[in-house]
């Protein structure tokens, strides 16, 4: 027996979502363009068109320029860039870049990143949602002044034309009282014409406010029961754009979905499992031996576009006597430790940050293994790099998964570049496997850590307070 709730809650975070994270819209992402390594920090804009910031840091060798370009990310428009635009360095760090860019139309763009310098040029791109969010209200000083100015024109244009009237054909010199009747009719019928266009006006900017509330992005979610298979989760659409469908998902890291079920509100357990697609939108994986209460549901997928979504979603389960995880499938019991973890190996996972940690401010969060004996542990690829991290704000505001690359999807990473994919793909795995992030809001967070060591994946929970 299973008890489905659709994510009323997920709602309530609409304001603050972004793609393919819920309640953190700042895109993250650390790669190389040609010989120069970069991390990169893209704030995109809650309301479309609109302007995205772009911060860039040089890791490495002597840079002279950076170029910034938004394309979108497929289609003609991504074979005919714009002029690029230069980006700023800082005064103080000459490490430092940064610019902005507009993003014209709803979708999946990238912001190329061209730098030239000692060593010769090189580009990165960078994969970032263009989504409207909300809508942005019109200042009230400036809504009362733009109010004033209509009612003086308007009221202008009338004395104009009852002006004109009255003494276009007076002679030089007469001096002409009171109001004909005439010309009071005429200033009656042009009043008229003007209230009848400042109506018309009224009516297109309300239809085009209703346009725009249309396209305001709606989250998928995603509901769950118990099936024979162990779980089935099934995408749901309330209906955004023709831009999304449920039949152009492409794998990421080898799947077409990673679900992630944490136990609410007490996140003391969480998995991450891989569901098999078998219709439209629907989902079956096995499910391992959990303890009863209720699951939040995070389904991580990508579109052919590029596009990256999590959709949310809750289950209340029973106790449940499931199958032993295996393969990419891991998770757990995870009490949360504040910079250690023991694990049930006898190992430990250690978590190091580099002083306190301020939101939106880009921190590297590293994680290692360590023996027995205190030393690091050799680790191996898990799904094609050092491990994957997981961001959840204890009230349930802030989900993101992020990869030692960054916030970006690695199939979103593929449709822009193709060559990039693969330089990460061959990149070796370190005993420290660190994550480029910036938190987005202040408070409490958990931080779940899945790396592979010895054929096994390790699951491990911390603890992290966020200052403003």
């Amino acid at each position: 027996m299973s008890a489905v709730k659709q994510c009323g809650f997920a709602l309530l975070l609409l304001a603050g979502l972004a793609c393919a994270h819920v309640g953190s819209p700042d895109v993250f992402f650390q790669g190389k363009a040609g010989p120069y390594p970069l991390l990169v920090a893209i704030r995109p804009p809650d309301v479309i068109p609109g302007v995205a910031r772009i911060e860039v840091r040089v890791l490495g060798g002597e840079v002279s320029k950076v170029e910034l370009t938004p394309t979108p990310m497929t289609g003609e428009g991504a074979k005919h860039p714009p002029v690029a635009d230069l980006a700023e360095p800082s005064a103080s760090d000459p490490k430092y870049y940064q610019g902005a860019l507009w993003l014209m139309r709803y979708g999946a763009w990238e912001v190329r990143i061209h730098v030239s310098g000692a060593a010769g040029e090189g580009e990165l791109r960078v994969p970032v949602p263009a989504l409207a969010l909300k809508t942005q209200p019109m200042q009230q000083g400036m809504s009362y002044f733009l109010l004033g100015m209509m009612v003086f024109l308007a009221v202008g244009l009338v004395s104009i034309v009852g002006a004109s009237m009255r003494e276009a054909k007076v002679e030089p010199g007469v001096v002409v009282r009171g109001w004909p009747a005439k010309t009071v009719v005429k200033m009656a019928v042009a009043a008229a014409i003007i209230v009848g266009a400042l109506w018309f006006g009224k009516s297109w900017w309300a239809d085009d406010a209703k346009s725009y509330s249309r396209n305001l992005y709606k989250p998928l979610s995603l509901t769950g029961s118990l099936s024979s298979a162990g779980l089935e989760v099934q995408l749901k659409d309330p209906g955004w754009m023709e831009l999304r469908k449920l039949d152009d998902l492409v794998p990421d890291h080898g799947h077409l979905m990673h679900l992630f079920l944490i136990r609410w509100p007490q996140l003391d357990y969480v998995f991450h499992l891989h569901p098999e697609q078998r219709a439209t939108g629907v989902f079956d994986t096995s499910l391992p031996s959990l303890p009863a209460g209720t699951y939040r549901l995070y389904g991580d997928i990508v579109h052919e576009t590029g596009l990256a979504e999590t959709a949310v979603g809750e289950i209340a389960l029973p106790v449940t006597t499931g199958t032993p995880l295996e393969g990419d499938d891991a998770g757990g019991a995870t009490p949360t430790a504040t910079d250690s973890f023991a694990l049930a190996s006898g190992y430990r996972m250690v978590m190091r940050v580099p002083g306190p940690v301020k939101a939106r401010l880009v921190n590297n969060f590293a994680f290692a293994i360590l023996g027995p004996d205190g030393k690091e542990a050799a680790l191996e690829p898990y799904m094609g790099m050092g491990g994957h991290a997981e961001f959840v704000k204890e009230d349930g505001s802030v989900f993101a998964h992020v990869h030692p690359t960054g916030s970006v999807s690695m199939a979103s990473v593929a449709v822009a570049s193709p060559e990039a994919m693969m330089a990460m793909h061959q990149a070796e795995v370190g005993p420290e496997v660190s994550f480029p992030y910036g938190v987005p809001t202040p408070g409490r967070y958990r931080i779940f850590v899945q790396m592979r060591r010895g054929g096994r994946v390790e699951t491990g929970a911390f603890g992290l307070s966020v200052t403003p």
